[in-house]
């Protein structure tokens, strides 16, 4: 058995003007033939991947295309578009004969003059490899999924849970590809596309009303006829003329079942769309207030609190330069010590120039979008490195930051990175450069959900009602392709289209 596999992943935020370019890609590594299988990560779609493989127990020959992964950032490029574009197409009509493909992409990828690019790449694949040949497709479960993306997947199957779990997923659709290229199932798929957005406040599927959903798909694949079971709350920011949730059923060989199954998680998702709206986030000066005043109690040193940029989520979309949460750290005057990241690749280049030991005065940030604003601090720099570090726990399985600092500004130290790396959610971008994030009262977190490589050092996290591209209040942002009406953003009496 002969298998093609192409991963392809970013995830865009449409309100985030500066874009994602092929060297963004490259910054994470864009591999291709052999070494997409030499190069594997830990943790994430290949890793899962290879267990499917292992697990299936069967001679599976692989045909590696291409891997490219960017952090979500704003649209990709025309020529970053066109590079895994072309790259899918001569790599597939190079493999020859194919009992299979496995596509391991985002879904909520758009580019220059492209909304949907997961449908354009699987419409490129599907021209190759013809209307026979299966494709089984990966997506996360923050995907819009889109009716070129249905069309052209034989199999789909989305992330379980919020952090993901792609090695997982990629492991389970991989088996159920493997079973699906020997013919031993018959797909059947049914989909709802509902007229809704949701913010990123009640995205975990650990609580709340995502659990009750999620906790629904994984009773309904409890049937031996159902293959798989994927609830899509999309990825809020991504202004697109397909944009809403969906759901998607995958029965083997029982449409009624599939469509019966569809129109009950729809509807139900749809019930508890008011409950999705709930928001936790408070102002940023009673957070930093909150963080600070969090010493513990009698002799047990407290634990850091997390503090969440909503507003410049980095694995939202957004570009990781807000210093609107640091301007209030600095002007309330705390008693603490608290760690910042900041994605600012000038700042990141004059500091590592100037050197360890430097005093330097510079405006920091505010660089990705007008909705940031730079601000002026002087400090000295504590530590200089080159942003490689390992992290195994990670995805990609390792970090590049690009030149970074650690910069001492008043009771903070800035993370300050060129390239966006793991956002400064992970305690390796910290230890890289000799700082422990364990020895600070606060951690700013440039991501909504995605706490648990700190869950080692504290559970207490705040959200910030911070601004921009990827705040939580949707209704204030300019949405111009969206399909309308849609909740929240109209009135909306209905889910269906």
């Amino acid at each position: 058995m002969r298998i093609g596999l192409i991963q392809v992943m970013q995830e865009t935020c449409s309100f985030n003007p500066t874009p994602t370019t092929l060297g963004d890609f490259a910054s994470f590594g864009i591999h291709r033939g052999a070494d997409v299988l030499e190069r594997s990560d830990t943790a994430g779609p290949i890793a899962g991947y290879l267990e499917g493989l292992r697990l299936s127990g069967l001679a599976v020959d692989t045909v590696p295309i291409v891997r490219g992964t960017a952090q979500s950032g704003g649209r990709l490029t025309r020529e970053a578009f066109e590079h895994f574009d072309t790259v899918i197409r001569e790599g597939l009509t190079a493999a020859g004969e194919l009992d299979g493909v496995v596509m391991l992409l985002h879904g909520a990828a758009s580019a220059d003059g492209i909304d949907d690019v997961e449908g354009a790449l699987l419409a490129t694949a599907r021209s190759v490899i013809g209307p026979d040949v299966p494709l089984a497709l990966m997506l996360d479960h923050h995907a819009n999924v889109t009716r070129a993306i249905v069309d052209h997947a034989d199999l789909l199957m989305g992330f379980r849970t919020q952090p993901h779990d792609q090695l997982e997923t990629a492991r389970d659709l991989t088996l159920l590809a493997i079973r699906l290229a020997a013919r031993e199932i018959a797909p059947t798929t049914s989909w709802r596309k509902l007229r809704m957005l949701t913010h990123q406040e009640q995205y975990l599927t650990v609580r709340g009303p995502m659990k009750v959903l999620f906790d629904r798909a994984r009773a309904m694949e409890g049937d031996p006829r159902v293959l798989t079971v994927s609830p899509f709350p999309m990825q809020c920011w991504l202004d697109a003329d397909e944009a809403g949730w969906a759901v998607v059923v995958v029965t083997d060989d029982d449409p009624q079942l599939a469509d019966r199954l569809a129109d009950e998680l729809a509807e139900l998702a749809w019930s508890m769309r008011d409950e999705f709206q709930v928001t936790e986030s408070v102002s940023v000066d009673e957070a930093v207030r909150l963080a600070d005043a969090d010493t513990g109690t009698g002799t047990d040193k407290a634990r850091p609190t997390l503090l969440s940029d909503t507003g410049d989520s980095v694995l939202g979309g957004s570009g990781g330069d807000s210093t609107v949460i640091l301007e209030a750290i600095l002007r309330l005057g705390i008693e603490g010590r608290a760690l910042v990241p900041m994605i600012d690749p000038v700042s990141a280049v004059e500091l590592a120039a100037a050197g360890v030991g430097a005093t330097v005065t510079l405006a920091i940030g505010g660089r990705s979008t007008p909705l940031f604003r730079p601000l002026e601090v002087t400090g000295v720099v504590r530590a200089v490195g080159d942003g490689l570090a390992d992290a195994d726990d990670l995805p990609q399985g390792r970090i590049n930051m690009g030149r970074c600092a650690a910069f001492d500004v008043g009771p903070v130290t800035l993370l300050v990175t060129e390239f966006a790396g793991a956002a400064g959610i992970h305690p390796a971008s910290y230890r890289h450069l000799g700082v422990e994030p364990g020895d600070h009262r606060m951690i700013v977190m440039k991501t909504a959900s995605n706490f648990q490589y700190m869950a080692p050092l504290t559970t207490t996290f705040i959200r910030v009602a911070t601004p921009g591209p990827t705040q939580s209040d949707l209704a204030a942002l300019p949405w111009e392709r969206a399909p309308r009406p849609i909740f929240p953003l109209d009135p909306t009496p209905s889910w269906r289209g």
